[in-house]
């Protein structure tokens, strides 16, 4: 079973039960959306977004990954994320939707890191491979690895946790992605590509929509943009808003209707494409 040991939410279009008719048309051929949430990221939080497709009839699977995953095992170069990445995918057998189109609405590199392997399981494992992705939406992400939007983003995750812990960690943090993402990246580059590099030349050939931000403090608007473009080089669709002003992940409570209609308009004409 997918949903063991996984802390996942799912939300049933209304009357309680998923629609697992895959056909075309009308609200038969709406898609299973699958949220990837950001370190340190709640499920209260991610429920504003996931009401953009709830309310449309959509059933919403809600997941985010334990941040200590996220900036260590990770970072250490275990492939931690692996784990619930399947069981996830697993969730889609277990409530018998693995028929309908499946959306991905991704949030930061934390985010990213997850669907990275998720990615893999589509295109490697025989279970999934018949799993019909029609899209993905990025909101402030992928970026490369950068030490000070790294610490950024910790030092969100960790809020009011005790000052001494919280600079320890920090601390200790920095001088991990220093020695392994700097110091020995001639070498560390051989047996863990990084999550970045794994989307540049990703096997993916679905749409894609990149929602992110000049003003983002944690990842930079060039590493996308550098993104975007890898990706139109391998012929992917791809559509980008940059909101100029808008926080990391904050593009939502900045302009929510304007954000609710980009993300609504891409998986409507994700699934009239697909």
């Amino acid at each position: 079973m997918g949903g063991r040991e996984l802390d996942y939410t799912i939300e049933l279009p209304p009357g309680g039960r998923p629609d697992t008719s895959p056909e075309k048309g009308s609200k038969n051929n709406l898609p299973v959306v699958i949220l990837l949430g950001w370190a340190g990221c709640r499920d209260k939080h991610l429920v504003k977004y996931s009401t953009i497709y709830h309310q449309k009839g959509c059933t919403v699977i809600r997941y985010t990954a334990p941040w200590e995953m996220m900036f260590f095992a990770e970072s250490f170069g275990i492939r931690s994320l692996q784990t619930p990445a399947r069981k996830l995918l697993e969730l889609l057998f277990d409530y018998k939707i693995e028929k309908k189109p499946l959306l991905f609405h991704v949030f930061s590199n934390g985010g990213v890191m997850l669907y990275r392997y998720i990615l893999e399981l589509i295109h490697t494992h025989g279970q999934f491979s018949s799993l019909k992705v029609v899209g993905t939406i990025f909101d402030s992400a992928p970026g490369r690895r950068n030490i000070m939007g790294s610490l950024r983003a910790l030092a969100a995750v960790l809020g009011s946790t005790n000052v001494l812990l919280k600079y320890c960690l920090l601390l200790v943090f920095a001088i991990l992605v220093v020695v392994l993402r700097v110091l020995l990246h001639p070498v560390t580059r051989f047996f863990h590509e990084t999550h970045y590099d794994a989307l540049l030349k990703g096997p993916s050939r679905w749409p894609e929509l990149y929602l992110y931000s000049k003003g983002d403090r944690i990842i930079l608007a060039s590493d996308i943009e550098c993104m975007v473009e890898a990706r139109r080089q391998h012929n992917v669709a791809v559509r980008t808003m940059d909101f100029s002003d808008s926080a990391h992940v904050g593009h939502l409570p900045a302009y929510p209707s304007y954000y609710m209609s980009l993300c609504s308009s891409f998986m409507y004409d994700c699934i009239g494409c697909s």
